[in-house]
C-alpha cells in the first residue's frame, strides 16, 4: 500500500475533511460551471450568509477554492490542484486494491489437489 507523510498526506487530510460536508460538495459542484458570488452560492442553501462564509473559508483553507473581492462583492472561484491530488490518490489505491483482489481471485480459483476423507 502507498503511504504518504509530510505535507501530502496534511493536504489530503484538509482537502477529504472539506469535501466530508455535503453544502461544501454542493458549493464546489456549482462553481464547477464558473466563478460565483457569495451571495450566489448562498441562494440555493436554507443556512445563513455566515454559515456559508464558515463553508468557504473551510475549502479556502484546503486550497479547494480561492476568492477576491471586486468592491463589495466577493467571488469565488474553484482550484483543482487540490482535488487532482485527491483523485491521483484514490486511483493509486483502486490500483492497489484491485492488484491484491486480482491476487486473491487467482489464488482461489485455481485447481487444487482434493483431499480424501479418511475413513472414522
Amino acid at each position: 500500500m502507498v503511504n504518504y507523510s509530510g505535507r501530502l498526506a496534511a493536504d489530503l487530510d484538509e482537502t477529504f475533511a472539506a469535501l466530508a460536508d455535503g453544502t461544501r460538495r454542493a458549493i464546489l459542484a456549482r462553481l464547477a460551471s464558473g466563478e460565483a458570488t457569495v451571495t450566489e452560492l448562498a441562494r440555493p442553501f436554507e443556512i445563513s450568509l455566515p454559515a456559508v462564509s464558515r463553508h468557504l473559508r473551510v475549502l479556502e483553507e484546503a486550497g479547494l477554492l480561492s476568492r477576491r473581492r471586486e468592491g463589495r462583492r466577493l467571488h469565488c472561484r474553484l482550484e483543482t490542484g487540490r482535488l487532482a491530488q485527491a483523485s491521483a490518490w484514490i486511483a493509486r489505491q483502486s490500483e492497489f486494491w484491485e492488484q491484491r483482489l486480482d491476487s486473491l481471485d487467482r489464488y482461489l480459483t485455481r485447481e487444487r489437489p482434493s483431499k480424501k476423507r479418511r475413513p472414522r
